[in-house]
């Protein structure tokens, strides 16, 4: 048997590696400072270029923050719902997902995010519900298709930041995102937006209720006969 070449990693991943795995385990707090780019040269016995490689890596997955200024400098993030939403939209794009694939995520997530919804919501979460619902009758109303796709998506969104899960809210910014990109608001006539409209009434009042069935089922009910974010 013969071996093939070996991968050697590159010192700057090693180095960004050990940093993430460090903010990860909260060796370094979210908004800690790290160590500078000129400590880590000192640490490390790496080269600048390495060092400022391995920061830009972690900055640009959203677990390092550079800040500028005398006080600058590489500082922890622990990434949430961001993170997750960047991850699956890179995902979605490089398997190219279909729509019907997209719909199909989405039926699992959406009413888990309203069932959670109904089970954690604060006060807060019922006046921005309230609000985006508010905002969904007012397009509706308007005649501007595109108006209330964009107003529906503000719904949902605010649906899911009440369940409190910041992997939940991710995965539907990421679906949502990429369905909305899909969907022709052409094809939405005043009757479909009429229709549309009503199914958030139900789903709203289960989450007021905290009836985390219902909250469930309406919401699976909705997405099944919604074409459109």
């Amino acid at each position: 048997m013969s071996l093939g070449p070996i991968q050697v990693p590159r010192a700057s991943d090693v180095l960004a590696t050990t940093l993430r795995e460090q903010i990860l385990s909260g060796q370094f707090a979210q908004g800690e400072a790290l160590p500078s780019e000129r400590e880590l040269i000192e640490y490390t016995q790496m080269s600048r270029t390495t060092v400022r490689e391995a920061l830009r890596m972690l900055e640009s997955q959203g677990f390092v923050e550079m800040r500028t200024g005398r006080s600058g400098g590489p500082f922890a993030r622990r990434p949430g719902s961001q993170a997750v939403e960047q991850s699956v939209r890179f995902a979605i794009q490089g398997e190219q997902t279909s729509e019907t694939r997209l719909r199909e995520t989405r039926q699992g997530v959406e009413p888990a995010c309203a069932g959670l919804a109904a089970k954690y919501r604060t006060d807060e979460d019922l006046v921005r519900i309230d609000a985006a619902t508010a905002a969904v009758d007012v397009a509706a109303a308007s005649g501007s298709a595109e108006a209330f796709v964009l107003a529906k998506l503000e719904w949902h969104l605010a649906v899911s930041v009440a369940s409190h899960n910041s992997l939940l809210i991710g995965f539907f910014k990421a679906l949502a995102t990429s369905i909305h990109e899909m969907a022709d608001a052409g094809t939405l006539t005043d009757d479909l937006i009429a229709q549309t409209a009503a199914h958030h009434g139900p789903v709203v009042e289960a989450i007021r209720a905290q009836d985390v069935a219902a909250a469930e089922s309406f919401m699976r009910s909705h997405i099944m006969a919604d074409r459109h974010t």
